[in-house]
């Protein structure tokens, strides 16, 4: 098994205040708009695009929840393994607001399909985007596009790509790792 770093410490902190900064292009004061971390992996993304917003670029008052869709997928009764379901904490209504999706990973599409299909418990929004922090776009199995997307990865079946947080992992950090 080999693996190779995609991103550096320093090319996720540059990413993640150019994603934040598209955000505030397109939703200005954040009045009308929620942001959504899908569990598990998007939560820390989410977090750190809230902090960096607030921190950063002052911008107050934003909504953040956490979406789990474990009992969502198209395939959560596939697996040899049983699954782990994760919390769901959103503590606002989303009816008729602007809805952000924060996942790490874009790869078949499925678990934004998924998180469509969960996030109506909670309300109709006016319009969904998706940001994604690693956009593998040659293996989608949806016709589900990232709206905000900090890098585009081209890998092949075999290859998987591992996002590294500090919060979890001790470093922020992608890798590509091959089998």
């Amino acid at each position: 098994m080999s693996q190779k770093i995609l991103l550096t410490s320093k090319e996720v902190t540059i990413i993640l205040n150019r994603l934040a900064c598209q955000l505030i292009e397109k939703h200005l004061d954040f009045s009308n708009t929620v942001l959504i971390g899908l569990q598990p992996r998007g939560t820390f993304l989410a977090n750190r695009i809230k902090q960096i917003l607030e921190e950063e670029y002052q911008v107050k008052q934003i909504q953040l929840g956490f979406l789990d869709i474990t009992f969502f997928r198209d395939d959560f009764r596939r697996g040899e393994k049983s699954l782990e379901a994760n919390k769901t904490k959103i503590d606002f209504i989303v009816e008729d607001k602007k809805v952000v999706f924060i996942d790490d990973v874009l790869f078949t599409g499925r678990s934004i399909n998924a998180a469509l299909t969960a996030i109506q418990s909670f309300g109709r929004p006016s319009e969904v985007e998706l940001l994604t922090l690693i956009d593998r776009r040659f293996s989608r199995h949806l016709p589900i596009q990232p709206d905000y997307r900090g890098r585009q990865v081209d890998t092949i079946d075999g290859e998987k790509v591992k996002v590294c947080w500090t919060e979890n992992e001790g470093e922020d950090a992608v890798y590509l790792i091959t089998n």
